[in-house]
Parts: structure tokens; sequence; C-alpha cells
């Protein structure tokens, strides 16, 4: 029977998924570093640019020169040499001088602007006209100015984006330290449940928990290890979930979970040798019945049966963790892109449970999208295909008006 089920706040639940250590660094190559999280800063070896290069096509000229520069009386300057791409200039730009440079070429000595091509005339062959005047670095990126030698380019914790894969490339980084993927173990059970090929019989349930937890796993950088599903019979799980924490980081149960004569997730685990029971019960909806163990330094995370329940408190608790465990910083809430929107019709709740309420989003004509909660009946799981985010409503709230501004958690 079933030790206790004893209801915690949220927030306390994630303090709880707080305590498992991070997963311990590994060298990663560049090109397989997206969406990886830094396990270290990254310091600037070099300065990028190397030296000043221009930002346009032009020619680079002594500011000076082009003082008081206009369409009726241009600054006249001697074109002394054309700087090919990726040279170092040789020579010193004087007084009354320019040279043709291309964008992204570097300027010689003695240049300290760039002139845009289309703001000259060409008077002869080593002759040019300048229409508008420049003052000192129009034009041109300064050595260092995109980093300095010694500066650190990201940060530890930063999960990297192409746009970070880029600038270290740019720097010459060829490999960066990141905490390991978790192995995740998806572990269905239920007498009722089948394969998700196999045709289900009376009574039963094709397995969608597995797999949308299996792909949500992925989706926020872990290692799917995906089990057979397990019957409602203890000595069975005992042997699959002992399999499950010998070769996974982190072992998820969908199914068991509620209060009743056919739970056998929380006994079964608060059995197993050096595993501690955190929590059995979260005050939210849907997913109230969620459970948290733990053997060592391995969460295990009871899932509700239900797959739009288990998938929620996925997104909510499940792909919060997965990034801690990579090195993020832990926050509630999946951990997606957020912004605001204006409720398109009132939503209610119970005070004491934080709701997390599906809604779809209509773009319209203000600034901030409409968003329209997505009801359907207890077991749809279409209510997750038609939604684009969750709005969560706070414990001590009784829900929201129309015409409301929210924060949408984009799923």
């Amino acid at each position: 029977m079933t030790e206790f089920f004893h209801v915690i706040p949220p927030d306390q639940f994630v303090e709880m998924l707080g305590r498992f250590p991070k997963l311990p660094p590994e060298p990663v190559g560049l090109d397989k570093a997206l969406n990886r999280i830094l396990a270290e800063d990254i310091i600037a070896s070099e300065d990028l640019p190397e030296g000043a290069r221009s930002t346009v096509d032009g020619f680079a000229v002594r500011a000076e020169d082009t003082f008081g520069a206009s369409d009726s009386n241009p600054a006249l300057l001697r074109v002394v040499a054309s700087i090919p791409m990726g040279m170092i200039p040789d020579f010193t730009l004087g007084a009354g001088e320019a040279a043709q440079i291309p964008t992204g070429g570097f300027l010689p000595c003695g240049a300290d602007a760039v002139v845009m091509v289309e703001y000259t005339n060409s008077t002869g062959a080593d002759e040019i006209e300048v229409t508008r005047p420049v003052t000192i670095r129009t034009n041109v990126l300064e050595q260092g100015e995109d980093t300095r030698s010694g500066e650190i380019l990201v940060a530890a914790g930063k999960r990297l984006r192409p746009q970070e894969i880029g600038f270290l490339a740019a720097l010459g980084v060829t490999e960066i330290r990141s905490c390991r993927r978790p192995r995740v173990a998806v572990i269905s059970s239920g007498d009722e449940v089948v394969p998700f090929d196999r045709t289900p019989g009376p009574g039963q349930i094709r397995d969608a928990n597995g797999h949308a937890i299996s792909a949500l796993v992925s989706a926020w950088g872990g290692s799917p290890l995906q089990f057979p599903i397990v019957p409602d019979n203890a000595q069975e799980m005992t042997v699959t979930v002992k399999s499950a924490l010998a070769q996974a980081d982190v072992v998820t149960l969908s199914g068991g979970s509620s209060v009743g004569t056919r739970d056998l997730m929380v006994d079964v685990i608060s059995g197993l040798p050096g595993v501690e029971v955190f929590a059995h019960g979260i005050a939210i909806r849907p997913g109230k019945p969620t459970l948290l163990a733990g053997q060592g330094d391995k969460p295990i995370v009871g899932l509700p049966g239900h797959p739009v329940s288990a998938l929620v408190v996925a997104q909510v608790f499940l792909a919060p963790l997965l990034l801690h465990l990579q090195g993020g910083q832990l926050r509630k809430g999946p951990p997606g892109r957020r912004g605001k929107a204006v409720l398109g019709t009132s939503v209610h709740s119970t005070i004491g449970l934080e709701e997390y309420v599906r809604v779809r989003l209509e773009e319209g004509a203000g600034e901030d999208p409409t968003a329209y909660p997505v009801f359907g009946k207890s077991g749809m799981l279409s209510t997750l295909v038609k939604a684009d985010g969750i709005v969560t409503i706070p414990m001590n709230v009784e829900g929201f008006s129309k015409g409301e501004s929210v924060e949408v958690i984009y799923i």
C-alpha cells in the first residue's frame, strides 16, 4: 500500500529538483555543440578583428582630408593603392591620399575612416572626388571591437545557438566542454497499455506516454532509453526500475501514481535500496499525483498515467530538470520561449492549485496575440496538439478575466 500522499507546492518541487548535481563535463566538437550548455567560460585568445577593417566597399582615407566635402565642393584625393582582400597593407597612407578597399579589407597605417564608394566619383586613373565628409572611425571596425583577447566570449551555463557557434568558430575555438547529455530511462506501466504498433483490445490503449516523453527528452538534450511496457506487477516493476537505474542518469515512469488499489509505483520505488522518496503529489492541475525520488545522484520522476497530465508535468518539471543536469539554470516551467498575450475569454481556477491552461494563439490587430483556452474532456490528447502554449494560473488566483494580459510559455 502507498506509504503517503503529501501534496507540496510546485515551487518546492522545483527546489527539490535542484538537489541533484549536474552531470560531469565532457569535450564536444564545435560542430556538434548546437544546443549544448557550456560547463565553463570560453575566453578569447586573440582580438577580433585582429586589425582595423572596413565595413563597406569604398576608399580608406584620413578623415580630416574629407572635412567640408560636398557635391558642389568635393575633396580631391589621389588613389595610391588597391587593397586586396585578406592582405595586410604594407604602406602608410599620407595626406591627400586614398586607397581602394573592399568590405572586410584591412585599413593601412595612417587611414582612420572609409568613404563609401557611392560618395565618390572617379576623375582619372588615380584620383577620386569625395562628395561626403567622414569622421574618424566611420565605416571602420576597430581592432578588438568585436572582442578582445582575455574577454569572456560565452559564459558558462549558456545554451549554444547557431550565432554562438559562428562566433566561437571566428575565434578558432574548435571544442567546448559541456555537461554530459543525461541518459533518461522512459518506462510506461499498466496492464491496459500496449505497444503503439499493436491494435488495442477491449479496454486497452496504445502507449502514447513512452513516445511523447522520449521525444521531449530528445528535444531538451537528453538521450531517451525506452523500456518495454511494465504490467501492474510489483516484481516486474521492481526488476525494470533496478535495470533502469543501472543504465540511466534519470528514470521516468508513467502510470500507477494515483492513490488507489493499483498504485504500485511509490511502493516499489520506496522499497528499492538506497532510494529516498522526496514528494508524492504537487499542488497543480493537471498532474497532481506526481512523484519525485532519488537513488544517490539519480532522480526518479513518477509521472501520471494520464497522457495529457504526463506530458504537461514533463514539460513543466522534467524539461527544466534535464537542462539543470546539463548545466543550465533551474527554472520552473517549460524552458522554451515566453511572450505576452491577451486572453480571448475568461478562465477560472481553484484556489490552492497552480493550474496550467493550454491555449491556442491568434494574431490580431493588437501588438500581442490573443490566447484562447483549448477546452476538452479529460484524456483528449488533441487539446495538446491544438495548443501553442501554456498559461499558468497561480495557486492564490481564482482565474483571469477576458482581455487580461498573461504570459504564455510556448510548447
